[in-house]
């Protein structure tokens, strides 16, 4: 019965144009341990029970209020259903995760990892390698490197459909990765599988959201960028952050070349308004140099 309610949800959220990956991801972990303690309709307490099982107080909270909208929806086709208090793991108040912002030598070191994955010889490997190295040569979402399919590689570069925002582009590639995708397109060309994503696992099905992830933490881990569960480090999704900074570090200063290098680089990243650009953007030594030498400039008089 919960889990038909949980199909019932996610079908009218993802109606609605929500994604709901990760959360669910956690609902359905949410409705695999009330079932199997016997609960038919959510229970507040099992809520809680499930929630403090995270390693962190973020991820407790996360937990919470993610199970809470589902209860929320739940409660309005079956008041059996109960509803968590929002406050059960206490009150936080929302602050920006400081964005990792990775040096050359960290992607680099990821790719060689990521090439170096078990089972050798297998399409593991190179998938992952590329994959990293995709995420970072062109700051794209992970959900959109994972929904490339074979003829969204062009030769103008790659085709991301109907994505966050519901926006289409075409993003121009470096020569470098260009030559990269070719390499993984010749071996993916080999292979005999009824669908036609880009990347797949050993087993040919398309390489899913949460093994990505948990690939790329253990790979970070074994880096030394990231402790262990629940300590913060590096995300994935820091990529695509380095990827905006780094972007604009190597714009020219003048101040309408900042302007028009900001609009490319948000139509580059998929955003729906520039102003969304800017959550991406992070200070870093380079980049309040530039701001320093252009306040300099404006203090004795010039145009910036």
């Amino acid at each position: 019965m919960l889990n038909d309610a949980l199909i019932r949800y996610i079908e009218l959220r993802r109606s609605l144009g929500f994604k709901l990956r990760s959360q669910y991801v956690l609902l359905r972990n949410f409705v695999e341990y009330a079932t199997a303690n016997g609960d038919d309709f959510i229970r507040a307490e099992r809520v809680l029970n499930w929630a403090i099982l995270a390693p962190s107080a973020p991820q407790r909270r996360n937990r919470l209020l993610t199970v809470r909208r589902f209860a929320t929806a739940s409660r309005m086709e079956d008041p059996r259903h109960e509803l968590p208090a929002a406050d059960a793991m206490g009150r936080s108040r929302f602050r920006r995760r400081l964005p990792y912002i990775y040096q050359p030598e960290d992607i680099e070191r990821l790719i060689r990892e990521a090439s170096l994955l078990k089972p050798s010889g297998t399409l593991r490997p190179l998938m992952y390698s590329t994959l990293f190295g995709l995420l970072a040569a062109t700051g794209m979402r992970v959900s959109e490197a994972l929904s490339l399919r074979l003829d969204d590689v062009t030769s103008d570069g790659l085709l991301i459909r109907d994505t966050k925002f519901r926006k289409s582009r075409l993003l121009p590639l470096h020569e470098t990765t260009r030559r990269a995708l070719e390499r993984c397109l010749l071996v993916r060309a080999g292979m005999s599988v009824s669908h036609d994503f880009l990347f797949i696992c050993n087993s040919g099905t398309p390489l899913a959201y949460p093994t990505v992830v948990a690939t790329f933490l253990k790979l970070v881990r074994s880096l030394g960028l990231r402790a262990g569960p629940g300590e913060p480090g590096p995300h994935i999704h820091d990529l695509r952050h380095t990827f905006a900074v780094r972007s604009l570090e190597r714009c020219q200063r003048e101040g309408e070349e900042v302007s028009r290098h900001t609009v490319a680089l948000s139509t580059y990243l998929g955003h729906g308004h520039v102003t969304d650009t800017y959550w991406y953007l992070q200070a870093t030594p380079i980049l309040m140099q530039h701001i320093a030498e252009a306040g300099e400039i404006f203090y004795r008089g010039g145009d910036v």
